[in-house]
């Protein structure tokens, strides 16, 4: 197991906060989503931490740019987590850091995004614009102190949630396993969510039998709710585990064969 002797310092922290301010979001992808962006914040760091050119750098960047998506408000938190963990374990730390990284992102995404990305959005816009429709110049001025205090907020948080990070792997050690199992049970629990709320897809096929129409989606919900997206989820995890097949890949023939299904009348959103 490699360690690391290196200790991140306040020019770190800045350099993080910096690109995560700014360039967290330009590797956004469809198959990845944040994961090179995520990647690209700590870079540096990372280099700092396990050295150029070594294999132990090339395993954690691919680590690094799996599937990543969170709220760009509560992203430097699990970033801070991340950072101790490999500062304190090194590579030893990957499949910890993974975990954490599985099962922190979704729920810091719904909690980021409807705090920082609707709440007060609604809150502090709906109040400038009133007082802009008065012809108030005020508004605009509480605006801008809110996304201020909303950027420093985030700066802040990096910087603390190392801290903690820290803490747990050296006054927590012993805990680290049963917390890494919670958050990768948490992520499966988010993941099954969202297959049931973000795959909208139905069976519109009804046949007839004389004068009677079968509701063939009724009947599949009678066995299982949502049992279609399910499926279809469960089709696109055995199409990974085949030789050859990517993401993308798998986007494409999912987008072939769901148009398909669609002009012909078999399933419908």
């Amino acid at each position: 197991m490699t360690k690391s002797n290196y200790k991140l310092t306040k020019e770190d922290f800045k350099q993080i906060n910096r690109r995560s301010l700014f360039t967290f979001q330009l590797g956004w992808n469809y198959e990845r989503m944040q994961g090179s962006g995520y990647l690209y914040t700590i870079l540096p760091q990372l280099r700092k931490i396990y050295g150029d050119d070594t294999p132990e750098l090339k395993e954690v960047m691919k680590t690094h740019t799996q599937f990543f998506n969170t709220s760009n408000f509560f992203n430097t938190i699990i970033t801070g987590i991340d950072l101790a963990i490999e500062e304190k374990e090194g590579i030893g730390g990957k499949q910890t850091v993974s975990g954490l990284k599985a099962g922190l992102m979704g729920p810091f995404a719904a909690i980021g995004d409807s705090i920082f990305a609707a709440l007060i959005p609604t809150i502090f816009g709906a109040l400038a614009a009133n007082m802009a429709i008065n012809g108030n110049p005020t508004g605009i001025f509480i605006w801008i102190v809110a996304q201020i205090a909303v950027m420093i907020f985030r700066w802040k948080q990096l910087e603390f949630a190392y801290r903690e990070g820290i803490s747990l792997v050296t006054t927590m050690q012993h805990r680290l396993t049963a917390l890494t199992d919670a958050a990768t049970l948490l992520g499966v629990f988010m993941v099954g969510a969202l297959v049931a709320t973000m795959i909208n897809v139905k069976l519109s096929w009804a046949p007839s039998i004389g004068d009677v129409t079968l509701n063939m989606q009724n009947n599949l919900d009678m066995i299982l709710p949502r049992l279609l997206p399910a499926g279809i989820v469960g089709g696109v995890y055995w199409m990974l585990g085949k030789k050859n097949m990517t993401s993308t890949k798998a986007i494409f023939i999912v987008l072939v064969v769901c148009v398909a299904l669609s002009a012909l009348g078999v399933i419908s959103k």
